[in-house]
């Protein structure tokens, strides 16, 4: 299950929770409800924004290539990843 970062626009607060990608947050009572957080002394209907954060690091062993492409190398791009 993915992992996105909120951060509430009435305090500023940012708060990690992990949740299905189908399901949207906009307000503090959504997001601790499903982060399983007390909501405080927050307005239950302070609105949240996600977060934009950066994707994992995928290691070239998780996907069964020992080695790095020419571009991650240091060598020349074979045309093909844009570099």
């Amino acid at each position: 299950m993915p992992t996105y970062d909120y951060r509430c626009d009435t305090t500023g607060a940012v708060i990690e929770v992990r949740h299905p990608m189908a399901i949207k947050i906009s307000t503090w009572a959504d997001l601790c409800d499903i982060g399983g957080l007390d909501a405080g002394t927050t307005p239950a209907d302070a609105p949240v924004t996600k977060l934009l954060s950066t994707a994992g690091v995928i290691s070239n062993k998780t996907l069964k290539n020992p080695e790095n492409p020419p571009c991650m190398s240091g060598g020349g791009c074979p045309g093909r990843c844009g570099i």
